[in-house]
């Protein structure tokens, strides 16, 4: 029997998953509410593995300190002006986000 991922396999996994994609590709799964911002600060492959493990603790956490989040129509209409190239991984049916561009509004 496979032994279960370790949390290395699975950063691992997301890694090769995680790309860069335009904001205005992204505008079908905003609309729908499925898109998380997670802030430059936090490390993208970890906050995907956490969800991945259903870590509510740390995600409250996370929320409460406005680390991640929805994205805000302010900030939704910024990348969607510049069409921010944005660095995302899917962990369904949510879509992780970060703006490491510099240019947050957050």
């Amino acid at each position: 029997m496979p032994s279960p991922d370790s949390p290395d396999d699975i950063k691992t996994r997301l890694n090769l998953e995680t790309s860069r994609i335009h904001w205005h590709e992204l505008q079908t799964y905003y609309a729908r509410g499925q898109v998380v911002r997670v802030a430059a600060k936090l490390d993208l492959l970890h906050v995907a593995s956490e969800l991945t493990a259903d870590n509510k603790a740390q995600f409250e956490q996370w929320m409460g300190k406005g680390d991640i989040g929805d994205v805000s129509p302010d900030l939704a209409r910024a990348w969607y002006d510049r069409n921010a190239e944005l660095w995302a991984v899917v962990i369904a049916p949510w879509v992780l986000v970060q703006d490491r561009s510099g240019d947050n509004l957050h």
